[in-house]
């Protein structure tokens, strides 16, 4: 009985720290959307904020890309929605010559993104992050269900979460395989 106890307690004070809440200075569902977001991002990073160099250029394959370029891939996504949500665009020519290796992958961000600390590709995350943060205070939940280009700005930053989803999956998978 103790132990059960125990397992409940420890249970319901983890809930109480993982609740979905917005934080102070956001409308209710943007501050909802900025806490997943950012809730993601803690726990993607727990992934590869201890990886030396041979992890952080680790390939799984010769087709994979590496946890860096990985996370780039990821700043470079958020990059894109801050751009298409906020000015109803894509990349101009100069964000896709800085963006356009990051958001695409493939054999030149293999042959580009190596020989850089992973705390280098955290940055430029955080730097993205902290941008969209300050963007999205200044909307309201109005905005966020207006439709833009076809899908709601709501939808475009939910998708934004479901691919940090979608690659901490894959950041899980690669670095159980760095030797």
């Amino acid at each position: 009985m103790t132990s059960i106890l125990a397992l409940f307690l420890s249970t319901s004070s983890l809930q109480a720290q993982l609740e979905i809440k917005a934080p102070e200075g956001y409308s209710r569902d943007i501050g909802q959307m900025v806490s997943m977001l950012d809730n993601l991002k803690k726990r993607l990073e727990r992934y590869v904020s201890l990886l030396d160099q041979e992890g952080t250029d680790f390939l799984l394959d010769e087709n994979a890309n590496s946890p860096g370029a990985m996370i780039y891939h990821l700043a470079a996504t958020e990059a894109y929605y801050q751009v298409y949500t906020f000015e109803g665009r894509s990349f101009n020519e100069e964000e896709k010559q800085e963006w356009g290796t990051a958001l695409n992958l493939g054999d030149k961000a293999r042959a580009e993104f190596k020989g850089k600390p992973i705390r280098y590709y955290l940055d430029i995350y955080d730097q993205v992050r902290a941008k969209t943060k300050e963007l999205l205070k200044t909307k309201d939940d109005h905005w966020f269900k207006e439709m833009n280009g076809g899908v709601s700005n709501h939808w475009a930053w939910f998708h934004v979460m479901e691919h940090q989803a979608n690659h901490m999956g894959q950041l899980a998978i690669v670095t159980k395989r760095i030797p």
